[in-house]
């Protein structure tokens, strides 16, 4: 088995170990992976999963910045690091910062109502519930599959543009009796 090799099968067992809710042990073998490849973007976002996982939040911190400033990490798995590390932010109390990630994240994943939601929660803790209404009502007009969110969809939309409106959207159904 080559170093490739080697690093990639000690990776799966971390994360099959973090999978099966041995999430320290995947943490011991994933920081000792983070020591010997310090540029390997997986390994990083791995050991920042594991330190999360764990309620280490400070500790994540290092590891997920590292995944995102090194390269080779798949799109799912940077989509994985935006979310992580805009929560984790968040999470800390550093809310510009969670900001900053998530909306980065959103740059790269337009749309993406996971990102959309941790999003709002930090616009939320930063004092702007106006901008985090508007957010939340977006994802959930663009991604429900409920049929009364669907059947006023168009309207959701534009009351979540002007969320001081009293008058009904043009053209969108308005709710009934």
């Amino acid at each position: 088995m080559n170093g490739d090799q080697e690093r990639d099968a000690a990776l799966s067992r971390a994360v099959r170990l973090r999978e099966d809710g041995r999430a320290e042990e995947a943490r011991v073998q994933l920081l000792a992976l983070a020591e010997r490849y310090p540029r390997d973007a997986r390994i990083a976002y791995q050991t920042a999963w594991a330190h999360d996982v764990l309620g280490l939040e400070h500790e994540a911190v290092p590891f997920y910045e590292r995944s995102l400033s090194v390269p080779g990490l798949p799109a799912g798995d940077r989509h994985g690091v935006f979310l992580g590390l805009g929560s984790t932010y968040r999470v800390l109390g550093r809310y510009a910062a969670a900001l900053r990630t998530l909306r980065l994240g959103l740059a790269e994943f337009p749309g993406d109502p996971a990102l959309e939601s941790f999003l709002a929660m930090a616009l939320y803790n930063t004092g702007d519930g106006r901008e985090a209404v508007r957010t939340l009502l977006r994802a959930l007009a663009a991604t429900s599959a409920d049929p009364r969110v669907r059947t006023y969809r168009l309207a959701i939309e534009q009351y979540a543009d002007d969320l001081d409106a009293t008058h009904p959207p043009r053209d969108a159904p308005q709710p009934g009796p």
